[in-house]
């Protein structure tokens, strides 16, 4: 969806070499006239691909740029999420610059944190209070009436495109959006995760979007408007999210705000974790222990933290956190945790913060294993074993979560 992870892939179609071609090109650039040539090549050769719904070969491109050209690969995935995520129109003789927004709620809870349809009132109240605080004077505005959750959004540069042209229609015609709703993916249960309003927003073309691009005196900065936003909007998403605690983020391009929200849930979801098993087995977090073990079938693509009763090797309890964009961790490192801005030592703390003493890292990498039976991740215990969490038999009746 909002991050890239390279595939291990031996083989390379001609539209994936001719948009690595392109990328490497404007990589080595040596000046502004040559950066707009190449990348008008890319972008023209991108949205070709976009319309065509070959994602495939994007993301075969992206695979190869990472591999041998970090710069080519930043050049590549820049220009693709932007055709995905704006566009021009016409209407009426007006051209139009349209962005694709995702507005974040980073939400955990103990029981359930609510997802689907949003009534017509939380949309309005939404609406108005993104033209009030947020977007430009003469924006127009398309928001989805549906409150996503990541298994809801687009996965794809290709689909986030598809769904910007709809909205982009809607918004600068204002009129109803046509999205078909009703097959979304079910939504998988967990105590932390992120959910979304998405929608696009419209603006005479070369003119400001965002209120922090407009002049004085209706300008104002945007840590002024996402403290406004945080207070407007409070009541408005506590009735759609009722037993959550939730944090706000600032209204923003998808990509980018896909991407924080990606990685501000990480250490909440090992907090909503400490804090479940603390409510519903009655035991402090000095009385749990962690396993922490990187997964993936070549390189960490992610660590997966099993939980366990203090004493007990039975893992109970488990929690993804998963790696993003150029996020790498070298196989003979994967439990260092003296880097200190490594995803190891990210980890370690947060255990640390809620209150466990006792974890325990593995040194190895494990195949990535899914259940069989519901296709939820597998966990490893202290002695190595993959294995799948089961709370304890005598735990009360809870709501099923994620494990």
């Amino acid at each position: 969806m909002s991050s890239y992870r390279p595939k291990n892939s031996s083989r390379i179609s001609p539209e994936a070499e001719r948009l690595v071609s392109d990328a490497l090109s404007l990589a080595a650039s040596g000046s502004r006239v040559e950066d707009d040539f190449w990348e008008t090549k890319l972008s023209d050769r991108l949205l070709r691909l976009l319309h065509a719904q070959n994602q495939n070969a994007i993301e075969s491109a992206l695979d190869q740029t990472l591999k041998i050209n970090p710069i080519a690969f930043d050049c590549l995935a820049e220009n693709a999420e932007t055709l995905a995520e704006t566009l021009t129109i016409d209407h009426e003789g007006q051209s139009w610059d349209v962005v694709l927004i995702a507005i974040p709620i980073i939400a955990r809870t103990r029981y359930n944190i609510p997802s689907g349809k949003l009534s017509s009132e939380s949309i309005t109240a939404t609406g108005n209070f993104l033209h009030e605080q947020i977007v430009a004077q003469h924006s127009r505005i398309a928001l989805v009436p549906w409150l996503y959750s990541i298994d809801q959004m687009p996965h794809s540069h290709c689909q986030t495109r598809q769904l910007l042209e709809k909205l982009a229609t809607a918004a600068v015609n204002a009129h109803e959006i046509k999205l078909e709703l009703r097959d979304m993916p079910e939504t998988i249960p967990v105590l932390a995760d992120p959910r979304y309003i998405v929608g696009a927003v419209a603006a005479p073309s070369n003119g400001p979007i965002f209120r922090w691009q407009e002049d004085s005196p209706r300008r104002q900065e945007r840590s002024i408007c996402l403290q406004n936003w945080q207070l407007g909007m409070q009541e408005t998403i506590a009735g759609v999210m009722p037993g959550c605690e939730f944090e706000l983020s600032l209204p923003e391009a998808y990509f980018t705000n896909c991407r924080e929200a990606d990685r501000k849930i990480r250490p909440l979801s090992i907090l909503a974790a400490v804090n479940y098993l603390e409510a519903t087995l009655n035991v402090k977090p000095s009385g749990l222990s962690c396993v922490v073990a990187g997964f993936g079938p070549e390189q960490c693509d992610e660590y997966r933290i099993s939980f366990a009763l203090k004493g007990s090797k039975a893992v109970i309890y488990g929690v993804v956190w998963p790696l993003y964009d150029r996020e790498t961790v070298a196989n003979d490192s994967i439990n260092d945790t003296s880097v200190e801005d490594s995803p190891a030592r990210e980890i370690y703390d947060t255990i640390k913060t809620s209150g466990i003493d006792d974890q325990f890292r593995h040194a190895e990498l494990f195949n990535p294993e899914m259940c069989e039976d519901c296709g939820a991740p597998m966990f490893v215990d202290r002695i190595g074993e993959i294995v799948h969490p089961e709370m304890p038999e005598d735990t009360p009746d809870q709501q099923p979560l994620f494990h």
